[in-house]
């Protein structure tokens, strides 16, 4: 980047967009595809996303091309992806969380099912889910630190079959492969009247989801009021019901804007951020903004701190605490049980205080413990997403 000039984010699901993530949040989401030839692909669209010329002569859909032709265009296999050094530092001895969207073909592709193909479309989520799972194994990608997760009726099935023993849940309301943006948002609409925040969760817990992706739209003042039940918020008897509801379950929102974003993490809940610009330190809801509360999490009293700093101040307290505050990985066994002692208080968790610090002894914080995580890496980008 040019000394002085505005940030620009790498390219979504590229190496470079999804190190920067690694590097200044808690974590990353990422896309992946299975090409023709039982690879995997990171990249999110169901057509490939270059311009036409690069397209002529070739099939219509990601998942009719080989991954030699994929990685030639200049995306990221996902083997390529997990065996660089930053990656693998980040993600395997530090502690980072990866959520893992496992992206279904569009059902008319030579590998698409069909519009009723259950069967098949469960069987290729399972494989998608085998295929990554070994992958992760083999590198020694620690099992907490993982979600896979996909716009799949079939996710306990898929997950069944595909034998993994890593965290996994289904994106509901359930989002079809197929159909422009528009037409997507219609058939999702009766679904997310119909389910409150209360009812969603129930939902997650019934499938046997160890995690809750939710949409913003239920903490939006413009939207949260039109799900049939009781809204859920962010402040005030509103937060309570929130809280009541979710009883500590892993919660991650998307996608979150800048002006939500403290007041989701004080709520508990994790957020899966497009704004990954680094100078982006003071938020218009005017707070001091805290990158990595999974990793680098603060005390009660360090919040309150970082609450009261003023724009005019708070990179100077923000400098403090990223240089004083200690890594989850780092912390002595007192700080840690104060940690969870008021997250569990505040939260409402379910596990008890010594359950959550036996199981998260390591590097890898609680799953329940709020994140901030970059969207596709460095955030959503524009079309076509490569140049080649």
């Amino acid at each position: 980047m040019v000394q002085g000039a505005p940030w620009k984010p790498a390219p979504e699901n590229t190496l470079e967009s999804l190190r920067h993530a690694f590097s200044m949040f808690d974590g990353v989401e990422f896309d992946i595809r299975l090409t023709a030839d039982g690879q995997l692909i990171v990249h999110h669209d169901r057509t490939v996303s270059v311009p036409e010329e690069h397209l002529r002569g070739h099939p219509k859909w990601m998942e009719e091309w080989a991954l030699d032709d994929l990685t030639g265009l200049g995306f990221l296999s996902f083997d390529a992806f997990l065996d660089d050094p930053a990656v693998l530092k980040a993600w395997r001895d530090e502690g980072s969380m990866g959520c893992i969207e496992i992206k279904r073909p569009h059902p008319k592709s030579a590998v698409g099912g069909g519009f009723l193909g259950r069967t098949h479309h469960n069987k290729h989520i399972a494989k998608v889910m085998r295929l990554a799972n070994q992958a992760l194994n083999e590198r020694g990608i620690p099992r907490d630190n993982t979600v896979f997760y996909a716009f799949h009726r079939g996710m306990p099935a898929s997950a069944h079959l595909s034998a993994t023993d890593r965290p996994w849940a289904a994106l509901i309301p359930y989002i079809p492969p197929y159909g422009n943006r528009t037409s997507q948002r219609l058939q999702v609409l009766p679904k997310f009247l119909t389910t409150s925040f209360a009812r969603l969760v129930k939902q997650h817990r019934a499938q046997g989801s160890a995690m809750l992706p939710c949409a913003i739209e239920y903490f939006q003042s413009s939207t949260k009021h039109l799900p049939v039940g009781r809204h859920v918020g962010l402040e005030g008897n509103a937060l309570e019901r929130l809280t009541a509801a979710r009883e500590g379950m892993p919660t991650y929102v998307w996608p979150t804007k800048p002006h939500i974003e403290h007041r989701l993490l004080r709520a508990g809940m994790s957020a899966l951020t497009d704004h990954a610009d680094p100078s982006l330190t003071w938020l218009p809801s005017g707070h001091a903004r805290w990158r990595k509360p999974g990793l680098q999490p603060l005390l009660e009293e360090e919040w309150s701190r970082l609450e009261h700093a003023t724009e005019a101040n708070h990179l100077t307290v923000v400098r403090e605490f990223e240089s004083s505050v200690p890594l989850w990985s780092d912390c002595d066994d007192a700080r840690r049980r104060t940690l969870v002692n008021e997250w569990t208080r505040r939260w409402k968790w379910r596990s008890s205080v010594e359950d959550t610090l036996e199981r998260f002894s390591g590097e890898t914080p609680p799953a329940s413990a709020p994140r901030m995580i970059g969207h596709r890496g460095s955030g959503k980008t524009p079309r076509p997403v490569l140049h080649p």
